[in-house]
């Protein structure tokens, strides 16, 4: 949590960018794991509702009446039950003294709080601001509220507040930026520890293992489920039993969350320790790619534009191995790139890995001269193409994947032919996937790399790295 200053600040700024109304943010409850008394830990707050009200406590909801300059923290206070399970959790009362709140009341007030201006909920549907829920408890609770049917929600949220809340966790305060860049320091500690252990017969579920118990051990836990994977060609490739072979490749792509913050890095590793020359060629390219983003990436340009000039570097370097031909802006063109990148370069990080996709990529990645193509595969999947700006945090993820699956369908389809070498694609399916991630902070000449230290990635550094435990 920061101080009391920081929450009242941007509760001021939020009212001020939606206007007039009531704003309601929920936060989240326990979510049960397999019985009701057996709940995912630790509770995970709504990331906007921490943004805005700062606390972590299941059970709230924070509500803004702009109309009326109030602002409220509904929660029922535990009772003794709970605190012999629980211990002692401080009343809804003190939670927002904490965070600068005057009103408080239980939740069964929720009710009362909203409609008190207003008297009737029907016109009161008008002028009521709420993101787009994505539990089904707090759809219900929506519902019982407002009326309003959980396959509805989505469409009634209020666009006013969706945009003002992305223009304000968008561009980062220092304070958060030093807490992302914390993150960041354990997300170092996580993958070289994965890179250390990585030798041939140790197990992908061993190595994921270890590196969420540092991510247990040193922060909150994972901001996302670990990728530990012989098959980097797989985007979402969870650690399995299988034993690491030797010759082959390892992608680890794996974050942490600590002090409501994310980090979120990828490298790939070969487990014999060193890369064979075909696995270097292709390193080398998204290598590349990766490093050519710190060059280009500034406040005023387009990510967008950054993304395509990656794949026309891709493309022109897959050309010399012959894995690519023709004419190069025509082969990005027609999306031939696509084949080994099938995916965006990266998307914006904070509070979420993926921050704020919740409440819709197209306004949180996009904007009116920026929209994706959702017709092309690979464009279709853009997470990030808006003009950056000082402050915002962004990941910059190339890769290049083998997929057998979309060769041949490819290949058969005479998909892409006058660009795509598919008999030189054929020796390739068996090399799996690279990606090499880092988080991105734009500044106001340029953009650094987030963290202190970084996960060796160039090659001979890499190799040198692993050499310690080969």
């Amino acid at each position: 949590m920061f101080d009391k200053e920081t929450y009242i600040r941007r509760r001021a700024e939020l009212k001020k960018k939606v206007g007039e109304g009531i704003i309601v943010l929920f936060g989240n409850n326990e979510a049960p794991y397999n019985y009701p008394a057996n709940c995912y830990a630790p509770m995970r707050q709504d990331s906007s509702f921490l943004y805005f009200f700062g606390q972590h406590r299941d059970g709230l909801v924070g509500v803004i009446d702009i109309d009326n300059d109030e602002e409220w923290l509904l929660g029922d206070d535990i009772d003794v039950e709970d605190i012999v399970w629980m211990g002692f959790t401080p009343s809804v009362k003190m939670l927002a003294f904490e965070v600068g709140i005057a009103h408080t009341g239980p939740m069964s007030a929720l009710g009362n709080v909203i409609c008190k201006k207003t008297g009737n909920r029907q016109s009161l549907r008008k002028n009521i601001h709420f993101l787009p829920p994505y539990r089904f408890d707090t759809k219900i609770q929506i519902m019982n509220l407002l009326d309003i049917h959980p396959s509805k929600q989505k469409e009634a949220a209020s666009l006013k507040l969706i945009k003002a809340v992305v223009d304000m966790r968008a561009t980062k305060e220092p304070q958060e930026i030093a807490a992302i860049d914390r993150a960041c320091n354990v997300g170092y500690a996580m993958h070289t520890t994965a890179q250390l252990l990585i030798k041939p017969d140790v197990t992908e579920r061993f190595i994921g293992g270890q590196v969420d118990g540092i991510a247990r051990s040193l922060a909150s836990g994972t901001s996302f489920a670990t990728i530990f994977t012989q098959h980097g060609e797989i985007m979402h490739g969870c650690p399995s039993s299988a034993k690491l072979e030797a010759g082959r490749l390892a992608l680890c792509d794996a974050g942490c969350e600590l002090d409501d913050y994310c980090s979120d890095h990828t490298r790939t590793m070969p487990v014999s320790g060193k890369f064979t020359q075909r696995q270097r060629e292709i390193y080398s390219i998204v290598e590349a790619c990766h490093d050519y983003v710190l060059e280009v990436a500034k406040p005023g340009v387009k990510y967008m534009d950054v993304h395509f000039a990656v794949c026309r570097m891709m493309t022109e370097r897959l050309k010399e191995l012959a894995l690519m031909k023709g004419d190069t802006d025509e082969a990005v063109r027609a999306g031939a790139h696509a084949m080994f990148l099938p995916h965006g370069l990266g998307h914006m990080m904070g509070m979420d890995v993926h921050d704020m996709e919740g409440l819709g990529q197209i306004y949180v990645g996009f904007d009116d001269e920026t929209r994706p193509n959702l017709e092309q595969f690979g464009t279709n999947c853009l997470r990030m193409g808006r003009r950056l700006e000082e402050g915002f945090v962004v990941t910059d993820e190339p890769g290049i994947y083998f997929i057998p699956a979309l060769i041949d369908e490819w290949r058969a389809k005479g998909h892409c032919k006058d660009f795509l070498n598919y008999d030189m694609l054929e020796t390739y399916k068996d090399f799996g996937g690279i990606r090499i991630e880092d988080d991105v902070l734009i500044t106001k000449d340029g953009c650094r790399f987030l963290g202190d230290e970084r996960i060796p990635y160039h090659i001979d550094e890499l190799e040198a790295f692993m050499a310690q435990t080969h």
